[in-house]
């Protein structure tokens, strides 16, 4: 006997469909991500960190809500060394580097989740290419190790890696641990130039200052020399 075909969705089936497809997903994405950079543009929340936000808190309560607030502004686009900065100044070091580490995986996590769920069916098919199948193999299999060099060098735009990330086979948990201790050096010397920024001539300003310094001319060397060894080898 011949088999009947299945009946066709209706037109709730297809709207579903519809809906649950990579590139509405995709444009979900994209959406939010402009919505988020719309409303920094609009109401610059690092303001209200630095001003002393949240107010009429103090203690831990304000260290938590501050570590949520800077995750929600990371994931927004808010550049992390305002929020630094801003984290050494209310807090001071020890505290405030717990909190901008903690605010830091937390929106890495958000950014990561939200590129995983909405954007990963939908762009993996598009890794083509040498440079983009050997970035996403390095991050896939070597997940740690990887994202570990990229949160050292403050020359990778920390919200494309977060997304870059997601897009791979990485998992969350490597990506997480590596964000944490991987963006902790950095972090601190901000926090700690903020926390003595009233003292500009103090040892611990110019340290920080120093190693902020000095890391952003090793990214910048690195990535001439990796630019280099690209133009070198197109021309081979």
């Amino acid at each position: 006997m011949l088999e009947s075909a299945p009946p066709s969705p209706g037109p709730a089936g297809r709207r579903a469909r519809a809906l649950l497809s990579p590139w509405f997903r995709l444009g979900l994405l994209v959406a939010l991500l402009a919505g988020a950079a719309a409303a920094v543009l609009a109401f610059r929340p690092e303001r209200l960190l630095a001003d002393g936000w949240p107010p009429h808190t103090s203690g831990g309560a304000a260290v938590v809500l501050f570590a949520g607030a800077y995750g929600l502004c990371t994931a927004a686009f808010v550049p992390r060394p305002i929020l630094n900065l801003a984290a050494g100044a209310l807090f001071g070091g020890p505290v405030g580097t717990a909190a901008a580490v903690v605010g830091t995986v937390l929106g890495s996590g958000l950014s990561f989740g939200l590129g995983r769920l909405l954007g990963q069916d939908a762009l993996r098919p598009l890794l083509r290419g040498r440079w983009l199948t050997a970035a996403d193999r390095q991050l896939s299999r070597h997940g740690f190790r990887s994202m570990m060099a990229i949160r050292l060098f403050p020359g990778v735009p920390f919200a494309a890696a977060n997304y870059c990330a997601a897009v791979s086979r990485m998992g969350w948990a490597p990506f997480l641990l590596a964000t944490g201790l991987g963006s902790l050096p950095n972090t601190a010397a901000y926090v700690v130039a903020g926390s003595h920024a009233s003292s500009p001539t103090s040892p611990a300003f110019l340290g920080a200052t120093a190693f902020i310094a000095v890391t952003g001319l090793a990214a910048v060397v690195v990535a001439w020399r990796r630019k280099g060894r690209a133009l070198s080898a197109s021309r081979t």
